[in-house]
């Protein structure tokens, strides 16, 4: 502890008391007894600077100070610093917690502006004051490291003397025990800043000794070999070489049964805190490890490694220590530690933690191996990060064994944590291995499959570890290697991955779940690294398969996320489709003679988005959609858009998911979409967007985007339902006429619209059928008959909305004039009712009913009434083809409920009729009928005629001005051949032929001959009525000779 010096710090601060009173009170009595023998002081008085400082305490100059020579001045005022070091030293035994801690402050303070005469304070109170408290020394080891690691450089005699120092308290016995051992080790440590090769070589002469070395010794040790800061990156490399040789130096003591002994009680002996592991216990494993790597002999190997896996398993960090140490003898004797693994893993203990079979008596011991199949499988882990090179050929083999023990172990966050840990070192060591990508692995769908279990259980209401985004970073990473996962495991163990991640409560749920914790962990830092860990593994995948199927296939399990109701996961889920389609446009271009695979239906689904009430999802929205722009014109126009650089190899796809930030650019730099972030804050944007991005999509891709649309309607979102149906008017006013699949769509726009509760977004969806009705009409006739028998409020008003155009209602009653006229007649029709399940007749009777529905709305008024003669004939013939149907007039047990309140079809036909008549104005035959009870004859077929009779009746009675117009309409059903048209037609003309209209439309001798022609009908009814025409003839006086001729003519 000597050290050279001319002036000792003592007399120094005797000599500033003497001249200042002010500090005389403040100094002990022992700072002014003469210290002994002293040396002449080294050079470094000389080369003293004093270095101004606010924190050194000063007394303010006077004039009568500016008169003291300069040397003297400065003699003063080191004097004074001294001593008021010297006085924090000694206040240092104070037990007070915060005192010591502003103490070590001021003197660390102190120490950066005179570092050479705080360390010499130091060492001189260390030196005068011999007898001081264990306790007081260990509160000034603790200011001296402070002051070490303060100080910018050290001088070599400084580093001797404080060594010395901390090497002989580190092996002193205090009450304190190992917290005063370890304050002089941290010393030792500080002092490695400034020359760790020095004290690597007093260390390495401790280790060495053949003694099992002072717990203190490789309490330092640990310290050096575990602390980052402590070395730069080549001093660290040395440092790890150096500690290499002192293990190969220390084979030998494996031979020596005391050291071996001392070397495992030191490594099984109980740490203050079993959750943290001791630097001591951390650097034996490494070290004991590095000593068997180095050991020549296998059997010394084995017996050394089975005698440390006999040890307790209950702690983590003996578990991790264990799994290092045979990890290391990995790296040179493989196949003995694989053989010491398998051996103990088929061990009575191991046996009965895997609950393979029960021991009797098995309870004291019961937490010492419950997680022995724990320790193993961080041993494989260990093993194939050492391996190295030589891990390949025994892949399968340790995952064989991991999937064992995950299955078999007992399901706890020990396995969870050991298994994800295990399998992060050995994915780590494929990836680093060449040529393992063109390596066939057989147990890696096995594995995925543990992993999908393993995501399951992860709780859903809560996120405390890293487990999630581990366990993402290990799929992305398995499922680039051979051979690829089927398409039917990855569909699965995909959906699992975003609902793990997409399904977590927002963030500030996850946190108040987090706040019961001692120490909780930054949610919002493991939320971040799952989501960039599901984004990785979706890129991974586009990687392995750069193809548009593939984004098809990712995207197609996004969109149920997209369209959630819960705000959150929408967010995350295009947040993570956008980071997709950024990456793809970036880093990934796909072939442009492949096409992109459904882009109408991510375009509706972010158009849809682009009207959300939420903002962060509104905005995204927008990007997915400029993204998607980009692609397209890349797709479609590649001269447009600038080359992409080539996409990376399989074994750069982790590389590049990490390159792909989640802040996004807009997305407006090259081919900038035709909408900009001033649209982004008009309300509302995606029609905008849309409009723009049609432009560019194939008839197949419009489909997919009218589809989207109509899904979207749907939704229970009101504000989600109008933004599908902006989006559905959209498609249909710019693109209907080029749709395709009209008919499959007008049925599943009656389906949505029974769901939608949003008057707007229903009326917007009704405006866009009348858009596509412009040019799909028939179809949508067709499409629309299938859900009108009967006719419930969505499908009126869709057939409304069919016909809200004059041009169109004519064309749409002229399609359901064509489907009531096909009337086929089911099997056993006129017995006992029909016979045959397909039921042909339907559409027939769901024109009928839709008929009487549309004779009493605005939009069809106009129509009807130009078509009441061919209306007029066909419901004639249609009452008449319902009467043959047989049907029961009264609903049957087991219909639905819906059929039982519709009327039946007999009724219906009638009240077709008598709406027609009245819905058209003409109110005198209407009346005439009703006074005559007229209806009635129409509901059975016996009375039928009678009806149709009437009916013509009160027509010509009431000079009906529709009569040529019907007879012009009448004289072709003549010629029908259905018997029920002629029928009816006949019946109607042999009533007008009292009408004087008739000679004007039809001619006398016509009209016999019409007749005549009757007579020879293969209907007995209509050969009855012609003769019965013929004979209302002959009470005309020139009835006559048309009788004869008639006869003639027979």
């Amino acid at each position: 502890m000597d050290r050279p010096r001319s002036h000792t710090s003592s007399s120094r601060a005797s000599s500033a008391m003497s001249h200042n009173p002010r500090i005389l009170p403040q100094v002990s009595a022992s700072t002014t007894e003469p210290t002994g023998t002293r040396a002449p002081q080294d050079s470094a008085q000389r080369h003293r600077k004093v270095h101004p400082t606010t924190i050194l305490l000063r007394k303010s100059e006077s004039s009568q100070a500016a008169l003291v020579p300069q040397e003297h001045k400065m003699f003063m005022e080191e004097a004074y610093n001294a001593a008021i070091c010297f006085k924090m030293l000694r206040d240092a035994s104070s037990s007070d917690p915060l005192h010591l801690k502003y103490v070590i402050k001021k003197v660390a303070n102190m120490a950066r502006g005179a570092p050479d005469l705080v360390l010499e304070t130091i060492h001189d109170y260390f030196k005068d004051n011999p007898e001081i408290s264990s306790r007081h020394t260990f509160r000034l080891l603790q200011v001296l490291e402070a002051v070490i690691g303060a100080s910018d450089s050290l001088e070599e005699t400084w580093e001797k003397s404080f060594m010395q120092l901390a090497l002989e308290n580190m092996t002193k016995n205090t009450e304190l025990e190992d917290t005063y051992q370890d304050a002089a080790g941290d010393v030792l440590v500080a002092l490695c800043r400034h020359s760790w090769r020095a004290v690597a070589q007093h260390l390495e002469t401790e280790l060495l000794t053949g003694v099992f070395p002072h717990r203190s010794v490789l309490y330092v040790l640990g310290v050096l070999s575990t602390d980052e800061q402590l070395f730069t990156k080549e001093d660290k490399a040395c440092w790890e070489e150096r500690l290499t040789q002192m293990a190969t130096k220390s084979v030998s003591f494996l031979n020596s049964e005391v050291w071996s002994k001392e070397l495992l009680r030191a490594l099984t002996k109980p740490s203050q805190s079993q959750q943290e592991q001791s630097p001591e216990k951390d650097f034996l494993f490494t070290y004991y490890g590095l000593i068997l790597q180095a050991e020549e002999s296998s059997l010394t190997v084995r017996t050394h490694l089975q005698g440390l896996l006999e040890t307790s398993h209950q702690w983590p960090k003996q578990r991790e220590g264990m799994a290092r140490t045979v990890g290391l003898a990995a790296a040179r004797h493989l196949d003995d530690v694989w053989a010491v693994l398998d051996q103990f893993g088929r061990s009575t203990r191991v046996k009965w933690s895997l609950h393979l079979f029960s021991l009797k008596g098995q309870s004291s011991e019961d937490l010492r191996w419950k997680w022995a199949g724990s320790t193993i499988l961080l041993a494989y882990g260990e093993v194939a990060a050492k391996a190295k090179a030589h891990i390949l050929p025994w892949v399968d083999n340790i995952l064989s064994r991991m999937i064992f023990y995950f299955h078999h172990s007992s399901w706890d966050e020990t396995l969870k944590h050991s298994f994800l840990t295990a399998m992060l070192m050995l994915v780590g060591a494929i990836s680093r291995s060449e040529g393992a990508h063109s390596y066939e692995f057989s147990q890696t769908s096995e594995l995925l499959e543990c992993l999908k279990v393993l995501m399951e259980k992860e709780p859903q209401d809560a996120l405390c570890t890293p487990s999630r985004w581990q366990t993402l970073h290990l799929i992305s990473s398995l499922c680039q290697l051979r051979p690829p996962i089927g398409l039917e495991r990855k569909s699965r163990l995909l959906s699992v991955c975003l609902r793990a991640v997409f399904a977590l409560p927002p963030l500030d749920a996850l946190q108040k779940h987090s706040c019961l914790f001692l120490e909780p962990p930054d949610i919002q830092a493991l939320l971040s690294q799952t989501t960039e860990a599901l984004d990785g593994m979706l890129q991974g995948f586009l990687v392995q398969s750069p193809s548009a199927e593939e984004l098809q296939f990712l995207l197609s399990h996004m969109y149920i996320w997209m369209a959630s109701e819960k705000e959150h996961e929408r967010q995350r889920a295009v947040s993570s489709c956008v980071v997709l389609l950024a990456f793809l446009n970036r880093s990934l271009p796909l072939d442009p003679q492949q096409g992109l695979k459904r882009a109408g239906q991510l375009a509706g689904v972010l158009g849809i988005l682009c009207q959300d009430p939420d903002k962060a999802v509104r905005s995204c929205g927008l990007q997915g959609l400029g993204h998607l722009y980009q692609l397209l014109l890349r797709q479609r126009k590649p001269e447009a858009t600038p080359a992409l650089p080539c996409p990376p190899l399989l074994g750069e796809a982790a590389q590049v998911a990490v390159q792909t930030q989640r802040e996004l650019p807009p997305p407006g730099v090259h081919g900038s979409p035709p909408w900009s972030s001033a649209d982004q804050r008009a309300s509302p944007p995606g029609p905008l967007g849309i409009k723009g991005l049609m432009e560019h999509l194939t008839v197949m891709e419009l489909t997919d985007l009218a589809w989207t649309a109509i899904d979207g309607l749907g939704s229970p979102s009101p504000l989600r339902a109008q933004a599908a149906a902006q989006m559905l008017f959209s498609v249909m006013k710019e693109h209907g006429a080029k749709l395709e699949r009209v008919a499959n769509m007008g049925r599943a726009i009656h389906l949505r619209l029974c769901s939608v509760h949003a008057s707007q977004a229903k009326d917007t969806a009704l405006q866009a059928v009348t858009q596509l009705a412009r040019s799909h009409t028939p179809e949508l006739v067709t499409a629309f008959l299938d859900f009108s028998q009967p006719l419930d409020s969505h499908a009126v008003g869709l057939w409304r909305a069919l016909g809200a155009e004059q041009a169109v209602s004519h064309v749409v009653l002229e399609a359901l004039l064509a489907w009531l006229q096909e009337r086929p007649l089911p099997t056993g029709a006129g017995e006992a009712g029909p016979c045959s399940s397909e039921k042909p007749y339907l559409r027939s009777l769901a024109a009928m009913n839709t008929l009487l529905e549309l004779q009493f709305t605005r939009e069809f008024k106009g129509a009807v009434r130009d078509a009441y003669p061919r209306l007029l004939l066909a419901l004639l013939t249609q009452t008449h083809y319902v009467l043959e149907l047989n049907l029961p007039a009264e609903p049957q047990p087991g219909q639905q409920a819906q059929e039982t309140a519709a009327a039946s079809p007999q009724s219906t036909s009638v009240e077709a009729l008598r709406s027609l008549l009245s819905t058209t104005g003409h109110w005198h035959d209407f009346a005439h009928l009703e006074l005559q009870g007229a209806w009635e004859h129409f509901a059975s077929i016996h009375t039928y005629q009678k009806g149709v009779g009437l009916l013509a009746r009160a027509m010509v009675e009431n000079q009906c001005p529709q009569i040529k117009t019907v007879l012009g309409q009448l004289l072709p059903r003549l010629q029908s051949q259905e018997e029920r048209e002629r029928k009816a037609a006949i019946l109607i003309l042999t009533e007008f032929l009292h009408s004087p209209a008739l000679l004007e439309a039809l001619p006398r001798q016509a009209a016999l001959t019409l007749l005549a022609r009757g007579l020879r009908d293969s209907s007995a009814a209509v050969r009855v009525c012609s003769l019965q025409g013929l004979g209302d003839i002959l009470f005309h006086p020139e009835k006559g000779a048309c009788a004869a001729a008639v006869r003639l003519g027979c």
